[in-house]
């Protein structure tokens, strides 16, 4: 887990804290961004690595998704995330571990 804070004029000048965490070929990003209003807010972004099956000339791209979540909300918000994640370990445990993917692209070219 990476944390980090950025200042005003670090590029992203909008997010004050960030926190990441990779898992596998996904990479979480928790930040914490301020909007007009100067209200401050979390967003919560997927970075998901994607590799084209072009076995020539392989693409690598990433996919993004993003949460949005407000001061107002945060309590309901973990109330369910903790009921969600306690369902999850009744019904099957809690889960191993997962060992880093190896982040080498491997391409194998016939000439």
């Amino acid at each position: 887990m990476e944390e980090q804070k950025k200042g005003e004029n670090a590029g992203e000048r909008d997010i004050l804290f960030s926190k990441s965490v990779k898992a596998g070929q996904r990479i979480y990003y928790v930040d914490v961004k301020r909007n007009r209003k100067q209200e401050l807010y979390l967003c919560i972004t997927e970075s998901k690595k994607t590799v084209s099956d072009d076995a020539r000339m392989p693409l690598v791209a990433f996919e993004k998704h993003k949460i949005f979540l407000y001061a107002e909300d945060f309590q309901k918000f973990l109330d369910s995330l903790t009921e969600a994640m306690n369902y999850i370990w009744q019904e099957q445990g809690e889960a191993e571990p997962r060992e880093e993917a190896s982040s080498e692209i491997k391409i194998d070219m016939d000439f």
